[in-house]
């Protein structure tokens, strides 16, 4: 297993509130993190950070190995993060309001679980196919749900970044907890909506099956949201399950 990531402020923002890392716990299993910050001067990537940090430790002193104890480390560690997050805010006055999405995955053996709150995306690429693994939690994604609106015009709705989850609220969170498999050869890639925003599904899957290192794939796929535009800050995390996993 391999695991590239980047983060780049994209080209029309002053300031990246996307955040990722990886961790290992003391069972010696990969956690990969990715949150997309929100919020006003500093408190978005104050959030992010908070939110991969948070996990991060929490995870680094775990010995957890099975996907049924990830699915209920994620419910709890998700919420205490939140709470963390939400009581920042409280603290700071300059940041209430602040908070994340996060998509994570607990990669173990042949099986991974992944939990996420907010639009940021998990993809599996796996028999020459790109499968979104999660579902957005937007407006604009119920919107399409109901039938309200097409595809065509999710893609350019007014109100694409409202989001209808988040980390940092009050009380309880509601976060979506999924196991998968994978076998050899397959990609797991986490990426921030400034990726998906500006690259079609198309383009990231030949990106991702192209013929280079997982490094270069990763630069390449920030390089093609830039080119569209970078509107947003952009942050991807590519895994392949082949080889040794050096994060």
């Amino acid at each position: 297993m391999e695991i590239q990531f980047q983060s780049d402020i994209g080209k029309q923002r002053n300031m990246n509130q996307d955040y990722a890392n990886v961790f290992t716990n003391q069972a010696g299993m990969y956690l990969a993190i990715l949150a997309d910050g929100m919020g006003g001067h500093l408190a978005g990537d104050v959030a992010s950070k908070m939110a991969v940090d948070g996990l991060g430790a929490a995870w680094s002193t775990s010995t957890i190995a099975q996907p049924d104890e990830a699915a209920q480390w994620f419910l709890k560690e998700i919420q205490n993060v939140n709470e963390a997050i939400y009581q920042e805010g409280v603290a700071h006055p300059e940041m209430q309001g602040m908070g994340t999405t996060i998509v994570s995955t607990a990669l173990l053996d042949d099986k991974f679980v992944l939990a996420h709150v907010g639009d940021s995306r998990a993809y599996l690429i796996q028999n020459n196919q790109l499968q979104q693994l999660t579902d957005d939690h937007s407006l604009v994604n119920e919107l399409l749900k109901s039938g309200e609106i097409t595809k065509e015009m999710a893609a350019v709705h007014p109100q694409k970044n409202v989001l209808t989850r988040s980390v940092g609220i009050a009380g309880t969170i509601k976060t979506d907890v999924s196991e998968h498999e994978c076998r050899k050869d397959d990609y797991l890639l986490l990426c921030s909506d400034g990726l998906t925003n500006m690259v079609s599904e198309e383009n990231i899957l030949a990106i991702v099956e192209s013929d280079q290192t997982l490094e270069a794939k990763t630069k390449q796929l920030i390089n093609a949201a830039n080119d569209a535009g970078g509107a947003d800050n952009i942050t991807v995390l590519l895994i392949h399950f082949e080889g040794e996993a050096r994060p």
